[in-house]
């Protein structure tokens, strides 16, 4: 199935086939028993930025995800940076995993300004799908952090992912979620996909005061719809640790398969009190998790 197949791109408008939702009970089951092998996660009251004692800081570099841009993080940003930590927040292209991975992988490997810098490399939403594929090969990202994100394993999709727990505010009707515009070079049967400005309030922004749900919703960065379907690869998150933030209200990517996503990849969880933009909503705590991760590095 393809939730996101577009038709009638004349109009500018995507009339998208109505997913079935399969309710992936046995792989939750096994998940939230995996989940009680690991510690209890930490919850948003005791999350506290560490004391720094070790040696050079490692760099952190942001990738946001769909329907947002780089400026999502920029309270996460401004709390990095007040603690010491140099940070980069490059723009996600949101056109294809794989072409999305190798941009990000590229800014890694290939920037002067990060030869020989140990990395934490931090993904939001779609962000993590690309920070999965993006960290493989690379000896300098030493801990990947996820932000209400998607953590994919080898030939997964986003758009599986998504499905596998019912419950997404994006899942449900998209012909009244998306519209689609068409763009140059689009593969056959894909868009940019644009959520309807009446889905920021309660479901991608939801937490957030409405003035800022509705420029966000005008700011917006779309996805393209090929992104969504494309199989993700060999997964960074085997050979290097992990951690993840998950938002207890997210309503776009159910808190239950968020934690079944870190479960699986053995992240270090955080529960924190938001939505799926816990970045903006809530950024000490999110910041404070990165800097968790970046204490192992140094």
């Amino acid at each position: 199935m393809n939730l996101f197949l577009m038709a009638r791109p004349a109009r500018l408008r995507m009339i998208i086939v109505t997913a079935v939702l399969a309710v992936a009970a046995v792989v939750t089951g096994v998940s939230l028993q995996a989940s009680t092998a690991q510690a209890s996660p930490a919850r948003a009251g005791s999350v506290a930025a560490p004391a720094w004692t070790g040696g050079a800081r490692p760099v952190i570099v942001l990738e946001h995800g769909a329907w947002a841009d780089a400026s999502s993080w920029n309270g996460v940003i401004a709390r990095l940076a007040s603690a010491g930590f140099t940070v980069y927040a490059p723009p996600d292209p949101l056109r294809g995993l794989s072409s999305d991975a190798a941009y990000l992988h590229d800014f890694l490997t290939a920037n002067p300004a990060l030869a020989g810098k140990p990395i934490v490399l931090v993904g939001h939403s779609y962000g993590g799908a690309v920070i999965t594929n993006a960290a493989v090969g690379d000896s300098e990202v030493k801990a990947l952090v996820y932000v209400d994100a998607f953590i994919p394993g080898q030939g997964q999709t986003v758009e599986g992912l998504l499905t596998a727990t019912p419950g997404s505010c994006i899942a449900g009707n998209p012909a009244t979620t998306f519209d689609a515009v068409p763009y140059p070079g689009a593969p056959a049967g894909s868009a940019d996909l644009y959520l309807q400005p009446d889905e920021f309030p309660g479901c991608f922004a939801s937490g957030l005061p409405a003035r800022e749900a509705a420029q966000l919703a005008v700011t917006q960065r779309p996805l393209a719809a090929a992104a969504v379907t494309e199989p993700s690869g060999p997964p960074a998150w085997k050979t290097i640790p992990s951690w993840a933030v998950i938002g207890t209200g997210d309503k776009v990517i159910p808190p239950a398969e968020l934690l079944a996503m870190a479960v699986h990849a053995g992240a270090h969880v955080t529960e924190i009190s938001g939505g799926h933009l816990s970045l903006i909503s809530n950024p000490s705590a999110v910041a404070a998790v990165i800097m968790r991760a970046a204490a192992t590095v140094g």
